[in-house]
């Protein structure tokens, strides 16, 4: 089952936030994420905040989820004005799940027109859907781009049989070129997500899979290694010796491999998961790294629309409730569909700040980080996990080496 929230403080019916939101808000990117919570079935090792129709029980459904979502979008104008944060035009959007795609076209075009109807969009604005390749037909993905969709990136995981059959993923590896050319004849720019690391998965395997995507010719490649989640059926299958567990070091060897064919085929890393085409060198590559994840790293703002859905502004994060029809209900009142809030001090959004830009190509200022911080460089240069000549220049940059061990540098800089 979907796991379950953090904990916060309460947040008021009203939605208003406090004055902290607003200050330097105008400064800031303002995003918008919505959530899709429906799936035609839960895959082995998600534990996303998503429904199969039978898990819906009564008060919500798909057919009025659009709506819904779209009155979410109306709330969330009115609040932000109410907190005195100026109006913004929309950067980015990003349609999540679940699988967006289970709803019709013009379901998730409502949405995006609802969003830009309160706000606008900035010229050049990213606008992404996730999808399934089995879950999208010509038309659908056409009406999308009529709609103002400029990206879609579809569940790839692997090209494996056998490794889809363990991740209970529905889709053929056949249809995944199938889907991206549709995407294509579309104009949208299509990104791949591939996990590694699946149970019974072998290095051949996973080469397969990363010729497959590359033989789609994609504009961006998402790898993630596999983690296996508590209360999840591959849990359970794990915990019974149904299948193996997994193994750090089979993750390391095959991000190794994705990080070289990958980088052989022309793309760039530009975070630890995340490569895209053409080279990195002066940002030529730039156009085609998600706009939507860098406005999550780089600290921007974003209102999550949607059950279990995030937001964060100004170092104020909120989720909304969990259940579809929890969210119906408090959206048919005019009331927040928060279940809970937090607002950042200082050292928090510090240590955010830290674990998230690290991950970056970019990098991470050295004079964003504490006088122990800055005593932990010479070693993190000595051992091979920060690249030292960008070092001397003043940022830090992970190494190969170093995006393996990204989490040990982490701790290294928060002594």
């Amino acid at each position: 089952m979907p796991s379950a929230l953090p904990l916060g403080d309460p947040a008021p019916a009203d939605g208003v936030l406090p004055p902290q939101a607003a200050e330097g808000a105008a400064g800031r990117s303002f995003s918008l994420y919505a959530h899709i919570p429906f799936c035609s079935v839960r895959c082995g090792y998600c534990d996303f905040n998503t429904y199969t129709a039978t898990e819906l029980g009564g008060g919500a459904s798909q057919a009025n989820y659009a709506a819904t979502a779209a009155s979410e979008v109306g709330f969330a104008a009115g609040v932000l004005e109410a907190s005195g944060v100026p109006r913004r035009r929309l950067s980015t959007v990003f349609f999540g799940g679940g699988t967006p795609t289970l709803l019709p076209a013009g379901d998730l075009a409502s949405i995006l027109a609802a969003a830009v109807a309160e706000w606008g969009l900035e010229p050049g604005a990213e606008v992404t859907t996730e999808a399934n390749p089995d879950s999208v037909t010509p038309q659908s993905l056409r009406t999308l781009a009529d709609a103002g969709f400029t990206r879609v990136s579809f569940g790839m995981q692997s090209a494996v049989p056998h490794v889809l059959r363990v991740l209970d993923r529905t889709h053929t590896p056949s249809r995944v070129p199938e889907a991206v050319h549709w995407a294509r004849e579309a104009g949208l720019d299509v990104s791949l997500d591939l996990i590694y690391g699946t149970p019974g998965e072998s290095l051949a395997d996973w080469r397969t899979s990363l010729d497959a995507a590359l033989a789609c010719e994609p504009d961006h490649v998402s790898a993630y290694a596999l983690i296996v989640e508590e209360g999840t059926k591959l849990s359970a299958q794990i915990r019974r010796g149904e299948v193996p567990d997994v193994d750090d070091d089979d993750h390391a060897e095959k991000y190794e491999l994705a990080d070289a064919v990958l980088t052989e085929a022309g793309f760039h890393w530009y975070e630890v998961s995340n490569w895209a085409r053409g080279a990195s060198t002066g940002r030529e590559g730039a156009r085609f790294e998600c706009a939507h994840n860098l406005a999550y790293w780089n600290g921007g703002d974003w209102w999550g629309v949607g059950p279990g859905a995030h937001s964060h502004v100004g170092g104020v994060r909120w989720w909304n409730v969990k259940h579809p029809t929890a969210y119906a209900g408090r959206i048919g009142l005019g009331a927040s569909p928060a279940a809970g809030r937090e607002t950042l001090d200082g050292a928090t959004r510090h240590v955010e700040r830290v674990l998230l830009t690290i991950r970056l190509a970019t990098g991470l200022a050295t004079a964003d980080l504490d006088p122990a911080g800055r005593a932990a460089v010479a070693g993190l240069i000595a051992d091979g996990l920060v690249e030292g000549l960008a070092a001397l220049r003043g940022r830090l940059v992970l190494t190969l080496r170093g995006r393996l061990l990204a989490d040990a540098v982490v701790r290294r800089l928060l002594p």
